[in-house]
């Protein structure tokens, strides 16, 4: 059975069609990988084991990923009848009553959905040591972080728990916990998938659903089943041309791709590992026979870009804990909440409402001046993932706000910006560190062409087959 575990969800989804397994007998052993292995990493913070297997029988047979095991992230993908914490204490009133339209579509699809993930309260850094479930360990070093906001869900998948697992990405919390965890992490154009019924919008268009797997195909067939428009959505991006699933198997043609090694704040320290990694990706493409060069839009080191970024974010938040005070009806005391937030809250609260139409205004300038660099001919930019190398569980420190927010920021100075532009960027697992730790790459698209990055990554994934030495 640790063979069919082993498989991506694709090859988990065939095996149960072919009789290779039943889908009770795989969502067992998952259940059996979860019980052994996550006392130690700390990633599934809900379990839902017994209904899971009750609603095996009422899959239909001909349901595309019948019987896979999948977990969902305990921020957004709300469930109905099941508890939604947000890596929080401070919790809604009563209970979730709908499925979010994405855990709709993937219950259609066949998904036996095995529980919730481990998030950092309301998905505000990109660590996940959340006061009320405590930190998940990274499947590679205990001692490491694996990432935030969605590192449960990554820390599940890299360990082999299941094999693909529900995320969300608002300043690199897809593609942060992917890298620092080898696995593929695809944060989509916005618009591309429904936030509904609950919200329309995250973080002022911020934040995407996605999903953090091992292949990439698999990346591409989990997307094509949550994207698309639902009534009321505000927007929606742009029609692909196809099923993504189709895209991996197609050739990308010549691409002019260019590539940055240096950090965009000029006063971080330069990492070698992030260097290396980013130039033995672009080595790799260029020797597919893509234009490579160095270069990306001046835009993307802004100096003025993170304090509009986290203006907007604060402001979202300072709303998100007044609604979580009105739906529990009792306001929300700045005591209850981890002391990150707490100053995020009050920052928000201290801006007014011109402030925040001057910031979105801001990045709607940001985002013409970033999209003018693809305008203008090229079509990929190729980033390290993460501005920091893999780093320990403790290194954003909870009692030092200063130290906390400084590092938070350098870290998502590659990812952050997309989140601002709307587009696609997708992280791939093709380098370790001396120490045998991931670091991704980025590759980011123009906004709508997530079918560009698939194809691009599918013919990356063919040459260099990813390993997943984590898994159990």
């Amino acid at each position: 059975m640790d063979d069919v575990l082993r498989l991506d969800a694709i090859g988990q989804a065939r095996a149960v069609k072919d009789g290779q397994v039943s889908a009770r007998e795989l969502t067992e052993a998952a259940i059996a990988a979860i019980e052994a292995h996550d006392g130690e990493l700390n990633a599934v913070v809900h379990r839902r084991f017994e209904r899971a297997l009750a609603e095996i029988d009422s899959i239909p047979a001909d349901a595309p990923f019948r019987g896979v095991p999948i977990l969902l992230k305990d921020l957004g993908w709300r469930q109905a009848g099941e508890p939604y914490g947000a890596g929080s204490n401070v919790r809604e009133g009563g209970e979730v009553t709908e499925d979010g339209y994405g855990v709709r579509r993937l219950r259609e699809a066949g998904f036996v959905m095995l529980g919730r993930t481990n998030t950092p309260e309301f998905g505000s850094t990109i660590t996940t040591e959340p006061v009320a479930f405590g930190p998940t360990r990274n499947p590679y070093d205990p001692d490491c972080s694996p990432g935030g906001s969605s590192g449960g869900s990554a820390a599940a998948v890299a360990a082999g728990m299941v094999a693909v697992a529900t995320a969300s990405d608002g300043g690199g919390s897809i593609r942060v916990p992917a890298s620092l965890c080898g696995l593929v992490g695809l944060k989509p154009s916005r618009g591309r998938v429904s936030l509904g019924p609950v919200m329309g919008e995250g973080w002022s268009g911020f934040s995407c659903p996605g999903f953090v797997t091992r292949t990439v195909r698999d990346t591409a067939a989990a997307l094509d089943l949550v994207a698309g428009y639902e009534p009321g959505d505000p927007y929606v991006a742009p029609a692909l041309p196809g099923p993504l699933a189709a895209e991996a198997g197609r050739d990308p043609g010549r691409l002019r791709i260019g590539f940055v090694t240096t950090h965009p704040r000029g006063d971080v320290p330069a990492v070698p590992e992030l260097a290396e990694a980013v130039t033995g990706a672009a080595a790799l493409l260029e020797s597919f026979g893509h234009d490579v060069t160095p270069g990306g839009p001046a835009a993307l080191g802004d100096p003025d870009f993170p304090r509009h970024f986290g203006a907007i974010v604060a402001n979202n938040l300072a709303a998100q804990v007044e609604s979580l005070g009105e739906s529990r009806g009792k306001p929300v005391d700045p005591e209850e909440l981890e002391p990150r937030n707490a100053a995020m809250v009050a920052t928000g609260r201290g801006h007014g409402a011109v402030d925040h139409v001057l910031a979105t205004q801001w990045v709607d300038g940001f985002r013409r001046r970033m999209a003018s660099w693809w305008h203008d001919g090229h079509d990929l930019l190729l980033t390290p993932s993460v501005g920091a190398a893999p780093f320990p569980l403790g290194w954003i420190p909870p009692g030092d706000l200063s130290v906390a927010f400084g590092r938070t920021a350098y870290v998502v100075a590659y990812s952050s910006p997309v989140n601002a532009t709307g587009q696609p960027a997708i992280s791939l697992p093709l380098h370790r560190n001396a120490a045998g730790l991931p670091v991704g790459v980025q590759l980011v698209a123009a906004f709508g062409r997530e079918d560009l990055l698939i194809r691009v990554a599918a013919q990356i994934e063919r040459a260099r087959p990813f390993e997943h030495a984590a898994m159990r």
